[in-house]
């Protein structure tokens, strides 16, 4: 069986497919895919035992931005899963419910910042891409919080064998995320994540190198100078392609 076609806006899903999403028997294929599944009918296949008052909260909750429901799923969920009931979340078949389970561990207070990086990392590597970017948007109130120790442990990420996890370290500590809190510090100095930044400027995968430049790119509207100057002194020892086409990306908006 191919990889399904997704659809490219909501109006395009159909409603056997939409019914498939909602019901967690099918992954989105799609961003549009991906926003258009219903919290309510999914959270009532994937809790049953959810009270009346908890799914009025997901149903009063529908107009809000798409992380804003993720994480108000994950504290309704958070109160009645374990370690064992969190696992079987992150191992099903809907996109939507790993992605709740990345935020309920984000959200977790009795783990550490080490412990939610190693808890959080299958789906970091996940195959779905939805489930990549809910990964660090779940994590990244944890990265921030604890920035230093932050960047500092997810060096040995970016040097990860796979492209997904090196991707997560950078796109996680980007100063301005994407649907994400702006990261004060790192708009303010960026030169605190060169050591990370320095392990994937040379990067084989196209993945890893958007992400790089974009993150170079986020720095670059608060501190430009900052950016050509290691930009600039990374061309000097290194002149690949890869290298090459991370600093035009970085410097695509600085004059």
């Amino acid at each position: 069986m191919g990889i399904r076609v997704g659809a490219r806006s909501r109006d395009e899903i159909d409603a056997n497919t939409l019914a498939r999403l909602n019901s967690g028997e099918e992954e989105s294929a799609t961003l549009s895919e991906s926003l258009a599944v219903d919290f309510s009918i999914l959270l009532a296949k994937v809790a049953p035992t959810l009270s009346p008052e908890d799914m009025r909260r997901i149903a009063d909750a529908g107009n809000l931005g798409i992380t804003k429901r993720m994480n108000i799923v994950a504290a309704i969920l958070e109160a009645q899963m374990d370690e064992e009931k969190v696992e079987c979340l992150m191992q099903h078949r809907s996109d939507t419910v790993r992605g709740w389970a990345a935020f309920i561990i984000g959200r977790d207070r009795s783990l550490s910042l080490s412990c939610k990086l190693q808890a959080v990392q299958p789906l970091a590597d996940d195959a779905h891409f939805g489930v990549r970017e809910w990964a660090w948007l779940a994590l990244r109130p944890a990265i921030s919080a604890e920035l230093c120790k932050s960047l500092k442990e997810l060096e040995s990420w970016a040097s990860s064998p796979s492209d997904k996890i090196r991707r997560f370290a950078i796109e996680a500590t980007r100063p301005r995320g994407v649907w994400s809190k702006h990261i004060a510090e790192l708009k303010k100095s960026p030169g605190l994540a060169q050591a990370l930044l320095d392990r994937v400027m040379a990067d084989s995968s196209k993945y890893v190198q958007d992400s790089c430049g974009n993150w170079l790119n986020d720095a670059g509207k608060s501190e430009p100078q900052w950016v050509v100057d290691y930009c600039h002194s990374w061309k000097k020892r290194n002149s690949s392609a890869a290298t090459n086409y991370i600093v035009r990306r970085a410097l695509r908006n600085i004059a």
